[in-house]
């Protein structure tokens, strides 16, 4: 039997006088193969001048008509229907397997196998032209991109929530993958991905696929040259790269990052819906030991996995990364030293020396540390704060007056006020804190209470206190201050009398006299 031989190759080699045996050899067929394909070409009358024209599959088809075109033993699925079902959210190739797989069931007729589907609907596919064949060299290039979905922090003491964003790096060639988590997508953040990603790879490649985003790329016109933001250059120059942005609305410019986007979508976000994470360091730790596992996971239709791939063909050709890491930098000018000797800062607050209380500074911020700097030297620095953080302080003890140094509200300062207003004043600041789950939800409501004793007196507030706890377990300010004033903390709760005695005139009203004197009066 004759398996697609080369039939043309045959009635070449043959119109040049090879024997049989030679054209056998030449084309590492059998002579069997050989004898048939000469004896086909002599009973159909061809020659090798009649198909000099004519591609190899037509000269088999024409000598041996027929052959190799057996009918499927499968149901064939509509393809049509498939490659548009793919183009929906959430649709994969797997999903509609198995929704073919049930219908041939439910109809009674054999079904092919995933792997076989795969690649029938790829021949399709090529056949269709639908999509083209990139070519991807090792070390060539890294794709780039933001993916769409999110994942939370939340903070354990305070209870706040903040988005987490992912930025996903590709290798095209082995699909060696990167994703890093953060708190935003401005520049700074995004030059810090990239920097996070070239060490993670151990190199940097020629060139660089971004998307069009304004944070790294300012014109991207159809004719002319492609404007990039200045510090996205500077990245670039610094690892020896050359930023090439995909064309507008063009993404299969940079398939590799779009499929591993979906990847990071679907794979990370997945394992980890039912996990909560109080920080962004634990969120990307645990992302990173999820990419150990996804890089390491061996191809489904290809020997080796993307680790292999990219250790043994990949990482060789990577530029190695300069000595210094670059510096990604933010400065924000003309911030003034208010007078608690602090500098605000995106909702929280960093201290400066008190001598430059009321002077303008600059504030120069870092991955992880935020600096400030007057007359062209740093005068002090501290850890920034996450991006999700509100209302904290950050205080360096030197740059605070001796004569007062200042202190965030703690629970403990709170309970030492209220000791000395009164026992009243400490049992309804410790209800207080005894009725919310964290201490610092607490501070608030107890500072507004104690407060009340700046507008009154701390014996009025203490009475006022005994008086509320009387009628209620945990009184706070909206019940207290009604109390103070309407003055019912000076009324005497028996005789309707003030506790103040006639002489005393602390009253908005004056002098007060009780029922007993108007009795006496009446019996006169």
């Amino acid at each position: 039997m004759v398996r697609r031989i080369r039939a043309k190759k045959v009635l070449a080699l043959h119109s040049r006088g090879l024997s049989g045996r030679a054209i056998a050899r030449a084309l590492g067929a059998s002579r069997d193969s050989v004898s048939a394909t000469l004896r086909a070409a002599a009973d159909a009358g061809v020659s090798y001048a009649d198909v000099a024209d004519r591609d190899d599959g037509e000269v088999y088809a024409m000598l041996f008509p027929g052959r190799n075109e057996h009918p499927g033993a499968y149901r064939q699925p509509d393809w049509t229907m498939v490659h548009r079902e793919l183009a929906r959210t959430g649709v994969t190739l797997k999903l509609l397997h198995a929704e073919y797989r049930d219908s041939c069931t439910a109809d009674g007729v054999p079904s092919m196998g995933y792997d076989r589907f795969c690649k029938l609907y790829q021949a399709w596919v090529t056949a269709q032209g639908v999509t083209s064949r990139v070519e991807r060299k090792a070390g060539a290039a890294i794709e780039v991109d933001w993916a769409g979905p999110t994942l939370m922090v939340v903070d354990p003491v305070t209870g706040e929530s903040a988005t987490v964003y992912l930025f996903v790096a590709v290798l095209p060639f082995s699909r060696y993958a990167f994703v890093e988590p953060a708190l935003d997508m401005r520049e700074a953040t995004w030059l810090r991905c990239h920097v996070a990603m070239y060490e993670w790879f151990g190199g940097s490649t020629p060139r660089l696929v971004p998307d069009n985003l304004k944070t790294g790329v300012v014109r991207h016109p159809r004719d002319g040259e492609i404007v990039l933001n200045d510090r996205y250059r500077a990245l670039a120059d610094h690892y020896s790269t050359a930023v090439l942005p995909a064309r507008v609305r063009h993404p299969k410019d940079k398939p590799s990052a779009e499929n591993t986007v979906w990847h990071a979508t679907m794979a990370v976000i997945g394992a980890m819906r039912d996990r909560v994470f109080a920080s962004l360091p634990e969120l990307r730790d645990a992302i990173r030991e999820w990419l150990a596992v996804y890089n390491a996971t061996p191809f489904q239709k290809r020997e080796g996995s993307r680790l292999s791939v990219f250790e043994q063909m990949e990482k060789p050709l990577l530029t190695p990364l300069p000595a210094i890491r670059f510096d990604v930098t933010e400065w924000v000018y003309s911030r003034k030293v208010q007078a608690n000797c602090h500098v605000a800062y995106r909702n929280n607050w960093y201290s400066a020396p008190y001598t430059y209380v009321g002077r303008k500074v600059d504030v120069r911020v870092c991955a992880d540390r935020l600096e400030i700097w007057a007359d062209g030297e740093r005068v002090s620095s501290h850890p920034l704060f996450p991006e999700h953080v509100r209302n904290r302080y950050a205080t360096n003890a030197g740059d605070l007056p001796g004569k007062a140094k200042w202190r965030q509200w703690d629970r403990e300062q709170v309970v030492q006020w209220a000791n000395r207003v009164g026992p009243a004043c400490t049992t309804v600041v410790t209800r207080i804190f005894e009725s919310v789950r964290f201490d610092e939800q607490g501070l608030g409501p107890a500072l507004a209470v104690l407060r009340l004793s700046r507008a009154h007196s701390a014996q009025r507030l203490e009475s006022a206190c005994a008086l509320a706890l009387d009628s209620m377990h945990s009184p706070r300010y909206r019940q207290l201050k009604p109390i103070l004033d309407n003055g019912n903390d000076r009324m005497d709760d028996n005789t309707g009398g003030h506790t103040g005695g006639d002489n005393d005139t602390g009253g908005p009203g004056g002098f007060v006299r009780g029922g007993d004197y108007y009795g006496k009066a009446a019996m006169r």
